[in-house]
């Protein structure tokens, strides 16, 4: 048997422009720079971004564009996925999709570089009651 996991620690993400990854970053997802882990992006190290309660890691690697990505998937409430719809709506140049898929609603959409995100939320009755 294998040892207990905790939760996902960060995500790696590929980019080809660090410093406006940092930005788009910060404008879609609120996503901030984690001050005790900025040294690590000297030297091609990752630039490590953080929501606002220290629960979501993102750290940025400064890389050409590749070809094979994986979807990071993040949970959210279904009042959560309303409030993401509703966020996501006011960037009209960001490709958004919603899907059912029965026992949990998604938001799909990549950031500039490729990036495939999800949103998603297994409330789909408290969902679809509101």
């Amino acid at each position: 048997m294998t040892t207990s996991l905790q939760g996902i620690d960060h995500i790696h993400v590929f980019v080809q422009d660090r410093a406006a990854a940092e930005g788009w970053y910060a404008k879609v997802m609120g996503l901030s720079r984690n001050p005790g882990l900025e040294f690590w992006a000297s030297d091609g190290g990752p630039l490590t971004l953080q929501d606002s309660a220290n629960t979501v890691h993102i750290a940025l690697f400064e890389r050409p564009r590749q070809a094979n990505r994986a979807t990071v998937a993040l949970r959210t409430t279904a009042e959560g996925l309303r409030a993401w719809q509703a966020h996501l709506a006011g960037f009209p140049d960001l490709k958004v999709n919603f899907e059912d898929h029965e026992v949990a609603l998604s938001i799909y959409f990549s950031d500039p570089d490729g990036n495939p995100y999800e949103i998603t939320t297994y409330e789909h009755q408290a969902f679809r009651a509101a």
